[in-house]
């Protein structure tokens, strides 16, 4: 049977990181063939065409970004947790190491995400287009006055957001930006999207879930100087008054290595303290 290859993406800037891969590096080649070791700021290569897996080093922002590098293709990703939360990168070496054979063979199979494809058209003629793995975000920006952004639905408006601007988010990223927004808490492997406002200045206007296959419009009604569209927190594009946004679910989804000992639920409660009872001392 032909080994397989794999392609290993690190969060470099992080300390340890560089250091875990190097000590990895012979019992990787045990396993497969490695193509090749990439930083997670730098684009994939022709070698992914041949990797049967991509394990990422870092944290949830690293998995986030290995996700926008393999956008369009279907190569699953194995989350290494180096940080802190790892509420995405559920693995920590151990336990990558112990299911890693699992994995490879096709034991353990891969989850499907929804990813996004958002793309703005700019009244200064720019363009800016991007995948996105959590979430696309309208931040206000300085001088810091609230922002006009009208939205919809395919040729239906669904509303006016008055505001500090608002969360486009996937299931993945429902318990990210837009639930510390208020937004509602997705299963993972949903198809949908949910739109939340950030700090919007009416009583009524609440979190809303669409379908997956939506396609939302945001026109910048009156927007700040310093307003900008910020893709998984970690990418930007200035807008204007008069820019349109149009935000796609990806034909292609993102494929992450579910922990096989761990449950979404109990993942909710484990990190993020979801549905603990207060604890009243006697």
């Amino acid at each position: 049977m032909p080994r397989k290859g794999i392609i290993v993406i690190g969060n470099m800037a992080k300390p340890g990181v560089a250091e875990q891969i190097e000590a990895l590096r012979p019992w990787f080649a045990q396993q497969a063939d490695v193509l090749a070791v990439l930083p997670a700021d730098g684009p994939l290569g022709p070698e992914a065409d041949a990797a049967a897996l991509c394990v990422v080093f870092g944290g949830d922002g690293t998995l986030l970004a290995a996700a926008r590098m393999a956008a369009g293709r279907r190569l699953p990703l194995l989350g290494v947790n180096m940080g802190k939360l790892g509420f995405l990168a559920d693995f920590n070496v151990e336990h990558m190491q112990k299911h890693f054979a699992d994995i490879l063979s096709g034991a353990i199979k891969p989850t499907e995400r929804m990813m996004l494809d958002v793309c703005v058209s700019s009244c200064e003629k720019r363009r800016f287009c991007s995948p996105a793995a959590n979430d696309v975000a309208i931040s206000a920006g300085p001088p810091f006055r609230m922002i006009d952004l009208d939205v919809c639905q395919g040729d239906t408006q669904i509303a006016q957001y008055l505001g500090d601007g608002l969360v486009v988010s996937t299931p993945t990223g429902s318990t990210g930006y837009s639930m510390s927004a208020g937004g509602p808490i997705m299963e993972p492997t949903l198809d949908a999207m949910v739109i939340t406002a950030l700090a919007p200045h009416t009583l009524s206007l609440r979190p809303m879930v669409v379908r997956g296959d939506s396609r939302i419009r945001i026109t910048a009604s009156h927007v700040n100087a310093g307003t900008a569209l910020i893709v998984d927190g970690q990418i930007s594009s200035s807008l204007c008054s008069g820019d349109t946004v149009e935000i796609n679910r990806s034909q292609t989804p993102a494929l992450l290595i579910p922990h096989p000992g761990r449950q979404f639920y109990q993942t909710l409660s484990n990190k993020l303290r979801w549905g603990q009872s207060p604890h009243h001392p006697l």
